[in-house]
């Protein structure tokens, strides 16, 4: 048995294998519910082989979604339309996630097939779909062009806070056996953590420890309505890129409070503060992303999953060997082939006959490879 097709246990779920399905907004939800292109788009991983498959970021508040199309659990009408997809997914012995999410000062966004700017009286004309007022930690615009997000009060942050933890409960009652909060790529929690978004200077700003209280809390709010024996996730931007913003010995300081706090995992991504633009000290090459979860691993002593331009079966097979990270995981690469996993256990010589594929499709699979052998076409 190859690592990376060997089983991890998170508190009292036990992942098949260390392969997850990365979230990946699709933006089709009406009014944050799900519908069938979410079981579609979700069950075809599960059935790929994957051990953990994410549903995409998921608003705790409607006011906290990026775009219109995303999905919601900010209210109780909008478990019933997951409790399908959660049940597939763990019919097929894949762990279902949820990424519980804020947009902060990105939210009201177009989506990305409709230009990828604010969403504006054009959308409502159009699509009937109206702009609304973003919020964040201090009045500083995501990017030019920008509407200035409102400054959150006492009274918003204590809202938010609440919010995530009544999201995680309705995830539960949805069916997921692990929960992320999305941290990253300038989302809220990650506005609060970062400098370059954050500017106040009351408890919730100003030195490191006043910009991580916000995810402290946010931990804390999820634990208390979140079981004991299901693991909780945060996505970190290890890094902004950026001059003055979050350094990787930020991520792990943060690392190890979210830890003590009941955190399981960090999942390591970066960047995403500031625009879309690409930071100059950002190299994209496969596996980039890797040694951040391998420092935060080390040195915060918490599991970790490594993300971003991974492709290779045995590059992801030897980051999980070397104890680099303890997950994998793939999010366009898995668009492209959601049976990447079964073709990456093959690759490793650790399924053969295609025994690991569903047996409604691995049967046939296996007759037409001893067929192609047979003739010499193979």
């Amino acid at each position: 048995m190859t690592t990376l097709f060997s089983p991890l246990k998170l508190r009292g779920i036990t992942f098949k294998n260390r392969i997850a399905v990365s979230p990946m907004s699709q933006y089709r939800a009406i009014e944050g519910k799900a519908n069938d292109w979410h079981m579609v788009h979700l069950g075809r991983f599960a059935m790929g082989g994957a051990g953990l498959v994410y549903a995409e970021a998921t608003a705790v508040e409607a006011d906290g979604r990026r775009t219109h199309g995303d999905l919601g659990l900010w209210e109780d009408d909008q478990v019933d339309g997951l409790l399908s997809i959660t049940s597939f997914l763990s019919q097929e012995g894949t762990i279902p996630g949820v990424q519980l999410s804020h947009a902060g000062r990105k939210a009201s966004e177009r989506r990305p097939w409709h230009g990828e700017k604010p969403v504006d009286e054009e959308d409502l004309s159009i699509r009937g779909e109206a702009p609304w007022k973003a919020i964040a930690p201090s009045a500083i615009t995501y990017a030019d062009g920008w509407p200035d997000p409102e400054v959150m009060s006492e009274a918003d942050i204590e809202r938010v806070i609440a919010s995530f933890g009544d999201a995680a409960r309705r995830s539960k009652e949805a069916g997921f056996r692990i929960v992320e909060v999305y941290a990253a790529h300038g989302f809220l929690v990650h506005q609060f953590l970062s400098p370059i978004a954050n500017r106040r200077t009351d408890k919730w700003g100003g030195n490191a420890e006043n910009r991580r209280r916000f995810a402290i809390e946010v931990a804390r709010s999820i634990r208390a309505n979140w079981p004991e024996e299901y693991p909780l996730v945060f996505r970190l931007s290890a890094t902004d890129w950026l001059e003055g913003g979050v350094e990787i010995e930020d991520t792990i300081m943060t690392a190890q409070a979210l830890k003590a706090e009941g955190v399981d995992m960090i999942d390591c991504s970066t960047g995403g503060i500031a625009g879309r633009e690409r930071p100059r000290r950002m190299t994209i090459e496969q596996g980039f992303q890797v040694p951040f979860a391998a420092q935060v691993r080390e040195e915060a002593d918490v599991s970790t999953m490594a993300v971003g331009l991974l492709w290779d079966a045995k590059i992801c097979e030897e980051i999980i060997a070397k104890g680099e990270a303890d997950m994998i995981a793939l999010a366009r690469e898995l668009l492209d082939d959601p049976n990447w996993p079964l073709h990456a256990a093959a690759t490793l010589d650790a399924d053969h006959d295609h025994n690991m594929w569903p047996e409604e499709s691995g049967w046939w699979l296996m007759k037409r490879e001893r067929l192609m052998s047979k003739l010499g076409l193979r």
